[in-house]
């Protein structure tokens, strides 16, 4: 049994990303949140194909707006207990660290994403 209630900043994972959000609603079985940080950026690619370049349609997935609102189901959301960071700058180090992670290891998925990621990070922050 969930005791999170309707007003709660959780931590809610959607699609291939995770945010800091506001309850909204109960619409069993998910719940209705509003984004208010990023906690971790969507990976980019084919999901359905991991790691995989050819072939496939290769996805530019952004991250959920500020203050965009999505269904969650209840079983990706769980209790959020800290400080909520600015979205701006919760959406520049989830960028920042899914960067760092791609960096890690060279090949052509990863370029590819690395590729779309920074093609978002300019999409995101024009004036930088």
């Amino acid at each position: 049994m969930s005791n999170i209630q309707i007003g709660d900043h959780v931590i809610a994972h959607y699609k291939s990303g995770s945010y800091i959000a506001k309850v909204i609603e109960d619409r069993d079985p998910n719940y209705l949140v509003e984004v208010h940080a990023v906690e971790k950026h969507p990976m980019q690619g084919d999901l359905h194909n991991p790691g995989k370049t050819e072939g496939v349609f290769f996805h530019q997935r952004k991250a959920l707006s500020h203050r965009e609102k999505a269904n969650v189901s209840k079983q990706a959301v769980k209790a959020f207990d800290g400080e909520v960071p600015a979205y701006e700058d919760s959406l520049q180090a989830s960028i920042d660290k899914l960067k760092e992670k791609l960096k890690r290891r060279d090949s052509e998925f990863n370029d590819q994403a690395l590729d779309q990621l920074e093609s978002l990070e300019a999409q995101y922050f024009p004036n930088k």
